[in-house]
């Protein structure tokens, strides 16, 4: 696959209107050739501004996970892991506080974009962050059920391993007490020695394969 394809498919995605209850505009991020793709869950009330995924309180979490862990900055994780979510464009607030939860049909109508990017980039790695992306991927219980774990996983026709990541919101505490804080910390360790993590190390210049 080449970087234009990629590009195409991201300007096809920005036109889309197939839910009218979310908030325009649709959120990409960069046309990263990776083999390492995060499925977020959707984008809060500042991506849309931004243009970016993660770009906010939840993603000053994520990257410093990432940093602290594997030692690749934001900039290097954005240029060289494919960002993708669950559904791309802000649901809006919910009327009983924090924001809205997509609904099973905007849920439904996003999935195509990210059956294709599967297809596309073929993957080796997929990191779902947080329960709306991770159970796009796996049936689970609790979040301790499945996170610090590695899953073989074949989704669209694509096999890759599945390493779960919680949702490093402000808001949550699961990820800052235990036994979630060493979960995490397991699960960051497993994404730094999974092959396909290790060879974005090593095209940032911040580690060997």
């Amino acid at each position: 696959m080449t970087q234009s394809i990629l590009e195409k498919h991201l300007l096809r995605l920005k036109r889309c209107r197939r839910c009218p209850n979310m908030h325009k505009p649709v959120v990409v991020g960069e046309p990263a050739l990776s083999k390492v793709l995060l499925v977020g869950q959707a984008p809060g009330v500042k991506e849309p501004v931004l243009q970016r995924p993660f770009a906010w309180t939840a993603g000053k979490t994520l990257f410093r996970w990432f940093r602290e862990s594997t030692g690749v900055d934001e900039q290097d994780i954005r240029e060289l892991v494919y960002f993708a979510a669950v559904c791309r464009c802000y649901p809006g607030k919910n009327p009983k506080g924090g924001d809205r939860v997509p609904d099973p049909g905007e849920i439904e109508n996003c999935a195509g974009w990210l059956k294709a990017e599967i297809q596309l980039l073929k993957p080796e790695l997929v990191i779902p962050v947080g329960k709306l992306a991770i159970q796009q991927f796996l049936e689970f219980g609790k979040l301790t059920e499945i996170i610090g774990g590695t899953f073989r996983q074949e989704k669209y026709g694509v096999a890759f391993d599945l390493i779960p990541l919680p949702h490093p919101s402000g808001a949550s505490t699961w990820h800052r007490m235990e036994p979630g804080k060493t979960l995490t910390l397991k699960a960051l360790k497993a994404i730094k020695g999974n092959k396909a993590f290790r060879k974005v190390r090593q095209w940032s210049g911040k580690g060997s394969a």
